[in-house]
């Protein structure tokens, strides 16, 4: 995904920019194009590059200037460009992984936000607080669930649209790596539905271990391959 414009709208007067390389302050970020219905407002300490600590997100509906809803993030991360911008709506595997993204990660087509909070993933990943659109209350709900994945995974989880996945990622070592999906069940919660496993064996000799597990209808089928390590990964 690509950085989304941000506009720097506040920052600590009587000192300059240059100041601020060296210094913690308070800095507040405009955010206008990471989503399609609203506005956003991020306050947090800031210093040389990188801005961290509790901050406070606000959202506004596009057009207007009140208040939609407030969150608070206790351990916020995000990262500043050459031109003094973080960055949003960015999901990088073991990169860079924006402080805000916006998304319908329930695929009831409302649009949700995740809003980065610590890095107590695995291998010291983001974690998100994942709140979702809930259409009877007209606000954002937190779904403890879905910020879950993010606990026990390498950071934020990608989506397939087409076909209505949420997918993890997530590995142990050097050598093993799981990609999970996982289906939303209407007022049921989150269904895991597949498995795609790749494990270097390289105390047996240079192959790889590839395990595929799908449930269907409601039993898991398996099937596994053996690969030579170069030919697997086109060395």
């Amino acid at each position: 995904m690509m950085n989304q414009p941000f506009k720097i709208i506040h920052q600590s007067s009587g000192i300059c920019l240059a100041l601020f390389l060296s210094i913690a302050h308070a800095q507040v970020f405009e955010i206008q194009n990471g989503s399609k219905h609203y506005d956003a407002i991020i306050d947090i300490a800031c210093e040389k590059d990188q801005c961290g600590a509790k901050a406070e997100v606000k959202l506004f509906k596009k057009g207007s200037k009140t208040v939609f809803q407030a969150f608070h993030s206790d351990e916020m991360t995000l990262y500043l460009d050459e031109d003094f911008k973080p960055s949003v709506n960015m999901i990088q595997l073991y990169g860079e992984q924006s402080p805000l993204i916006f998304d319908d990660f329930n695929f009831d087509g409302t649009e949700d936000l995740a809003i980065r909070n610590g890095n107590y993933g695995s291998y010291g990943g983001p974690v998100y607080d994942i709140y979702v659109f809930n259409q009877s209350k007209n606000q954002f709900v937190l779904s403890q669930e879905l910020s879950v994945l993010t606990q026990e995974n390498l950071g934020m989880f990608e989506l397939d649209k087409k076909r209505k996945r949420i997918i993890t990622f997530n590995k142990s070592g050097c050598c093993y790596h799981i990609r999970s999906e996982y289906q939303v069940v209407p007022r049921k919660g989150l269904l895991l539905v597949r498995e795609f496993i790749e494990d270097e064996l390289t105390s047996s000799g240079n192959q790889v271990k590839v395990t595929e597990r799908q449930l269907i209808n409601g039993k898991w089928k398996e099937k596994t391959k053996y690969y030579s390590t170069e030919k697997y990964y086109g060395q």
